[in-house]
């Protein structure tokens, strides 16, 4: 298994909180995501004047009333979606590398998402075996998907909280995560050989990943989630910080190894669980942005990388979506093309930092 060679990848001292530098940077990160965030708002089927779509926003005023629907009812909802996203799955990926200490972890590792896809299988595919359609109930279409999703990523936190208070092994956790993984793929695999050609194409454009699906009414409930967990990843950066000493450190200084696993695993589960329900499985940006915050950064200091992980995530998926816009394409795909050399190269370096050592 791929694994973090401590002494190279992690200072062996706390470093310094900020310089100029590093102010330099988040100030120019807030600014490529606000010219980011205007982009999606301009870009898609209908021409609208940016002029025009300024006037939308600030005073819910337009020439053409379809206008108005198009930026008030899509584009700033999937906008929005995107920056809650991009945040989100961005430091879910930086907490779960710093706790496993393996390059490769993301929020998905843990088969939080794969807990989700089946709750969603189910609901989508299984209940027909019982008789009830989806598609002739709205309110279980529109709000069923997210409670699955839901509940399917719970179900699975639970086990591995359950295994966390019992094993002082953490790579136990993460084999464990991948296994039950590969098991919940297996089951909607069979679900999936059941069903019939609609459902099986509902399920399918749910795995692709759609920030557009996430209406302004869901953003009600997914923003303060997002918001809250995204203060406690914050709130836990000192005892993150000191797993890079070890956990021989960290007891040393009095940190409770257990319970700030259950949080920092609980917290990722919200962030991970709560994005895959409304946008649907959206990967890579959880593994490749905290690579790119420690490049940016060079700190390990994660009172810096949470912020600047956050702002690159956001800038990532924003840019993934004006690409999917453009090219009509899922973002999922989007996200794969730009993830996957990355994760390649990642290896590579990886295994030559092990060969030096």
């Amino acid at each position: 298994m791929l694994v973090f060679s401590a002494k190279a990848l992690f200072l062996p001292t706390m470093p310094k909180l900020i310089s100029n530098n590093i102010s330099v940077s988040i100030a120019l990160l807030c600014l490529i995501v606000l010219i980011l965030f205007s982009l999606d708002l301009f870009f898609g089927p209908a021409n609208i004047p940016f002029k025009e779509i300024l006037k939308i926003i600030f005073s819910n005023d337009s020439v053409k009333e379809s206008w108005s629907v198009i930026i008030l009812e899509s584009r700033l909802p999937k906008a929005i979606s995107a920056i809650l996203c991009g945040s989100a799955l961005a430091v879910a990926g930086l907490k779960l590398q710093t706790l496993f200490k393996n390059p490769l972890a993301g929020p998905y590792i843990l088969g939080v998402s794969s807990g989700a896809g089946l709750g969603v299988a189910i609901f989508v595919m299984g209940l027909s075996f019982i008789g009830i359609s989806v598609q002739d109930i709205s309110f279980l279409s529109n709000f069923g998907v997210v409670f699955a999703s839901f509940l399917g990523s719970f179900l699975v936190l639970g086990i591995l909280i359950a295994v966390v208070n019992r094993l002082k092994d953490i790579m136990t956790v993460l084999v464990l995560g991948v296994m039950i993984g590969s098991i919940v793929t297996a089951l909607i695999g069979i679900i999936q050989y059941f069903s019939n050609d609609v459902q099986l194409k509902s399920f399918i454009m749910w795995t692709m990943g759609d920030l557009s699906s996430v209406t302004n009414t869901q953003l009600l409930t997914l923003t303060p989630i997002v918001i809250i967990a995204l203060i406690l990843s914050f709130l836990l950066s000192k005892q993150l910080n000191t797993y890079l000493m070890g956990e021989e450190y960290a007891l040393s200084i009095g940190t409770n190894i257990k319970k700030s696993r259950i949080l920092v695993i609980s917290i990722t589960a919200i962030l991970a669980g709560s994005i895959t329900a409304y946008c649907g499985p959206i990967g890579f940006i959880g593994i490749v942005v905290p690579h790119f915050a420690r490049m940016l950064t060079q700190s390990y200091d994660h009172r810096l990388l949470i912020p600047i992980s956050a702002l690159i995530g956001i800038s990532l998926l924003l840019v993934a979506d004006i690409i999917s816009q453009a090219l009509q394409l899922p973002i999922n795909s989007i996200t794969s093309l730009i993830g996957i050399p990355f994760i390649i190269w990642i290896i590579f370096k990886n295994k030559k930092i092990t060969n030096l050592n």
